[in-house]
């Protein structure tokens, strides 16, 4: 009995490094600020190693980065540049937010775990992002971009939410989830250029 709930706590926490990593691939300051707030009014529960995001200095610095993540991708020409410098740091957050809330283990299969599921799961989410927003950029010369913006903020909110309350529920809808944003993004690839117009050719 005593091994099922700790497999079911070692599950919930898994679910919700996953849930979280997806905020991350979405706004990569908000989860980690929530992490840390969650874990400094004892509503979630970290390895010692990683207190630290529940410190007051960093609480700040991680809140001040998360308003103006939040306020920058409504600004023209800066949100598409601020997908390139987001991806690499989507992935770090959502290892570090996994390897966080792992169990204790082997250092190395510790990282490699968190790697694979945490920045597995922001790369592919912000991968998505950044298809989209380029798309929105072409069709509507950057004019729907505030509207990705605001559906990636309020897709996080809603993921990290999720993550805190229903995380094992919410996990599952969120690798479901993955596996279709991956096939996209791989279709999306692989789709063959479109042909030009006689007169561009």
């Amino acid at each position: 009995m005593i091994e099922t709930a700790n497999d079911l706590t070692t599950l919930s926490a898994i679910m919700a490094g996953i849930c979280l990593s997806a905020a991350s691939g979405l706004r990569v300051f908000l989860p980690i600020l929530a992490l840390g707030l969650a874990v400094r009014f004892e509503l979630i529960e970290v390895s010692e190693q990683f207190l630290w995001l529940a410190s007051e200095p960093v609480l700040i610095i991680v809140g001040l980065a998360a308003l103006f993540e939040v306020g920058a991708y409504y600004i023209p020409v800066v949100d598409n540049l601020l997908d390139v410098l987001a991806t690499p740091a989507a992935i770090g957050g959502g290892t570090m937010i996994v390897s966080s809330l792992l169990p204790e283990m082997n250092a190395v299969l510790q990282w490699s775990t968190a790697a694979a599921l945490g920045g597995g799961t922001a790369g592919i989410v912000q991968a998505a992002t950044v298809v989209t927003r380029g798309l929105s950029t072409s069709t509507t010369a950057g004019l729907g971009n505030s509207l990705v913006s605001t559906g990636e903020t309020g897709g996080s909110l809603l993921a990290i939410f999720m993550a805190l309350i229903f995380p094992i529920l919410f996990g599952i809808v969120v690798v479901i989830g993955l596996i279709a944003l991956l096939v996209w993004l791989i279709r999306r690839l692989l789709r063959p250029p479109e042909a030009l117009p006689q007169d561009q050719r």
